[in-house]
């Protein structure tokens, strides 16, 4: 049966089902995946958890386009969290950890979203393969989405700052 998922197929779907899940809580509440929050944490560690057992999978008995977006995700996500304390990144930190987590979920959807429409309804899956236009489509909406998204995000960072900046915090020219 083609949809048929093994044991650790399962595992790692429901943990990445989890690590979307917490990323959907994250940015709502928070306006982005913050690592210092406990959603934020949650996707981090779960999102781990998802590539490390992505990595195994092999659907049809070798490496899938999955396999280096999992590892594309797993090299991002540290530079993600430490943004702020990496000397040359420091000064954009704020902005630059917003987009790299948000980037990392972008990923992260790509092979879910490939992978849920292919093999959904089992009885006749929505999409007959990743080249499908229903998948192009759902993932060009999806980028679009991550990109008001990482817009959104930078402005509200961008207006945070301005408003921390107060006449009594500005230098006087005599």
């Amino acid at each position: 049966m083609p949809n048929h998922l093994s044991t650790l197929g399962i595992i790692h779907t429901a943990i990445s089902i989890l690590a979307i899940g917490s990323a959907l809580v994250a940015l709502p509440r928070y306006g982005k995946i913050d690592p210092k929050t406990s959603p934020g944490k949650w996707y981090i560690g779960l999102t781990i958890l998802t590539c490390l057992t992505a990595l195994p999978i092999m659907r049809t008995g070798h490496p899938t386009p999955g396999h280096p977006l999992a590892i594309i995700i797993l090299v991002l996500l540290p530079i993600g969290i430490y943004a702020k304390a990496i000397p040359v990144l420091k000064k954009k930190g704020d902005y630059t950890q917003a987009i790299i987590l948000s980037l990392t979920l972008f990923l992260s959807m790509v092979p879910a979203t490939v992978e849920t429409l292919t093999r959904v309804p089992l009885s006749g899956p929505i999409a007959a393969s990743d080249q499908d236009p229903i998948v192009k489509t759902t993932l060009g909406i999806i980028f679009i989405i991550f990109l008001i998204g990482v817009t959104y995000q930078t402005l509200k960072i961008k207006a945070r700052k301005k408003a921390t900046v107060t006449p009594d915090n500005s230098m006087h020219l005599s």
